[in-house]
């Protein structure tokens, strides 16, 4: 027992020692003495969550870096602070940090226009992506990738970890009938890519229709296997509706329910994305269902909410759910519990919506079918697999070395109408 003991207090400082290692792209290029930008005037499409290992804003960084002259910064949804809610537009202003010209790229464009672009001898991009196919972040980029490779500008991706790592990948491709903001690329709902590495992809397999000149500097220390919890890196609210870490696990999960009418719990302040809620759905059934499905890690609890009950979800970073299919699956209750259902009631936008975000018009007639969630997860199987394939030459990180490492999952309770 002793020595197991020493094992474990050993690969847990490993790990620790692992992880404070991890230098971000940023990093990467602040040790290099922002050698690829010496001489440039840079744009820079960046929000309050680009940061260094430190904690200073990429866009002071750069402002400040010796020979760089950052002259213009670009902002994607939810704009440059990151407190624009989702949908809504972002528009020019001056950003209050650097006194630099903010231009949008969620406004009347939703990719930089020449004129936005003149001038400039390099454009870099520094989000923080939450590894969903739906969030536009990575939509940003390759548009701005497609901008910059039509006039001939060098394109920099400062790469970040994905926080759901880089092994999940879970649901459809996008159908190219259905190819839009939500969905600008053939991915799965779930990747399990890199910004860098979407971005080698992308410029090689025909998703810019104008090749760039792309350089990626690579994090140093990241490993497919890292959750976000992995890091040690502080997590930066990304958008007003993902405060946390473990927010994108529950995004991948609820992000569905808001299109068709139920709630995810968007509005819940301290835990968006975390519940599940609609009219007629039967909280305590619910959640007794999605125990009974044996996730290792995926655990749900009926609570009282401020519409009436709903189900509060408990998700470890490392279960090995299919996510995306449980997602379907709940969107597929709540659709199926409503009187009339969801989506008789909704609107053709939602719809439209609905069937842009899953990536084709095949998810009207799921969600009116009753399926397990290994017949969901069935479907995608060969997809899945081969986009695994496809995008091997196109990663910059690999696992680290096989060592088990105990994970602690919420333990699974009974629950009793007490719950409710």
């Amino acid at each position: 027992m002793g020595q197991l003991l020493v094992l474990l207090l050993a690969w847990c400082l490993l790990l620790r020692a692992e992880a404070a290692s991890i230098l971000l792209g940023i990093d990467v290029l602040e040790r290099t003495q922002f050698a690829p930008l010496k001489g440039k005037r840079v744009g820079l499409i960046t929000n309050q969550a680009s940061v260094d290992s430190a904690g200073r804003p990429t866009r002071l960084v750069l402002q400040r870096a010796p020979g760089v002259r950052l002259v213009a910064l670009f902002a994607p949804e939810h704009g440059i602070s990151g407190d624009i809610r989702a949908g809504r537009r972002v528009s020019f202003h001056r950003d209050r940090v650097t006194g630099l010209p903010v231009y949008p790229l969620y406004g009347d464009t939703r990719r930089p226009t020449a004129a936005m672009l003149a001038g400039l001898d390099a454009l870099v991009f520094e989000l923080q992506d939450i590894g969903c196919r739906s969030y536009t972040y990575i939509s940003t980029m390759v548009e701005a990738m497609d901008a910059a490779g039509e006039l001939g500008i060098p394109f920099f991706v400062l790469d970040r970890p994905n926080p759901l790592g880089g092994r999940r990948i879970e649901g459809p491709l996008v159908h190219p009938s259905w190819e839009s903001f939500v969905g600008r690329i053939p991915v799965p709902y779930v990747h399990g890519m890199t910004a860098g590495e979407i971005a080698r992809m992308a410029n090689r397999r025909g998703w810019v229709h104008h090749p760039c000149s792309l350089q990626v500097i690579a994090m140093e220390g990241w490993r497919r296997d890292m959750v976000w919890e992995d890091t040690d890196l502080p997590w930066i609210r990304t958008s007003p509706n993902i405060p946390w870490a473990t927010s994108p696990l529950y995004y991948v999960v609820t992000g569905f329910l808001g299109d068709l009418g139920a709630d995810s719990g968007v509005g819940w302040s301290s835990a968006p994305f975390q519940y599940v809620a609609g009219r007629g759905l039967d909280a305590f059934s619910l959640a007794r269902d999605i125990n009974r499905l044996g996730f290792a890690g995926v655990q749900a609890i009926p609570v009282g909410g401020p519409g009436g009950a709903a189900v509060r979800l408990e998700i470890h970073p490392r279960t090995s759910a299919n996510l995306t299919a449980l997602a379907i699956y709940l969107a597929s209750r709540a659709n199926q519990a409503s009187h009339p259902s969801l989506l008789r009631r909704a609107s053709a936008n939602g719809k439209e919506m609905l069937c842009k975000l899953y990536g084709s018009a095949s998810i009207l007639t799921t969600l009116s079918h009753r399926q397990s969630v290994g017949e969901l997860a069935a479907q995608w199987r060969g997809s899945e697999r081969s986009f695994a394939q496809s995008r091997q030459p196109y990663l910059l990180y690999r696992d680290s070395q096989p060592i088990q490492r105990e994970i602690r999952y919420p333990r699974a309770r009974p629950v009793s109408e007490e719950d409710q």
